[in-house]
C-alpha cells in the first residue's frame, strides 16, 4: 500500500523539530571565566506540532493506480513552531552554586541567596560582643596582708 501524503508531511515536519530541538537548548555549552567560574545558559523551550488535510474524489479528474483503481487528489499541509526563552544562569564557582534567574526577581533572590552569609556575619558580631563584655570569672586577688579563709 502506498504512503498516504500526510505521513510525509507530518515526517517531514518531526525531523525538522528534531534537529531544533535538543538538550543543548535546554541546558546551554558551559562557558568558563578567567577566575575558573563556570556560567551555563538554561532555557525553557516549548514547541507545537499541527498537519492536516483532505481528500477529494472526481472520478473523471483523477489519478490512477498501478492496478487501475482511483486515487483521489490530495490537498494538506503541516507546521511547527518552537520558542526558546531564557530562565537564568546557573554560575559555578568559589565553592558554591547559584541560580542567577533572568526574570525581574533577581532583588528576591539575591536576598536569599545572602541569607546564609548575613546570618554568619550576625552570629559573629554577637560573639564578639559577648566577649567583650564578658567578666572574669577568677576572684581579685586578696590586699596585702590579708589572709583567706579556707573554703
Amino acid at each position: 500500500m502506498p504512503e498516504h501524503p500526510i505521513e510525509g508531511l507530518m515526517k517531514t515536519a518531526m525531523e525538522s523539530i528534531k534537529e531544533m530541538v535538543n538538550v543543548n537548548v535546554v541546558v546551554g555549552d558551559p562557558v568558563e571565566t578567567a577566575d575558573g567560574t563556570v556560567i551555563i545558559p538554561v532555557s525553557r523551550v516549548a514547541c507545537g506540532f499541527g498537519a492536516g488535510g483532505g481528500e477529494l474524489e472526481l472520478e473523471a479528474q483523477g489519478r490512477q493506480a498501478h492496478d487501475g483503481e482511483q486515487l483521489p487528489f490530495f490537498g494538506g499541509g503541516s507546521g511547527a513552531g518552537v520558542s526558546v526563552q531564557p530562565v537564568g544562569f546557573l554560575v559555578v564557582g568559589q565553592g558554591q552554586v547559584r541560580l542567577l534567574p533572568v526574570d525581574g526577581n533577581a532583588v528576591i533572590d539575591r536576598l536569599i541567596d545572602l541569607a546564609p552569609q548575613l546570618v554568619s556575619q550576625i552570629q559573629s558580631m554577637f560573639k564578639r560582643e559577648h566577649n567583650r563584655n564578658q567578666v572574669p570569672m577568677s576572684p581579685p586577688p586578696p590586699p596585702p596582708g590579708a589572709t583567706i579563709p579556707p573554703m
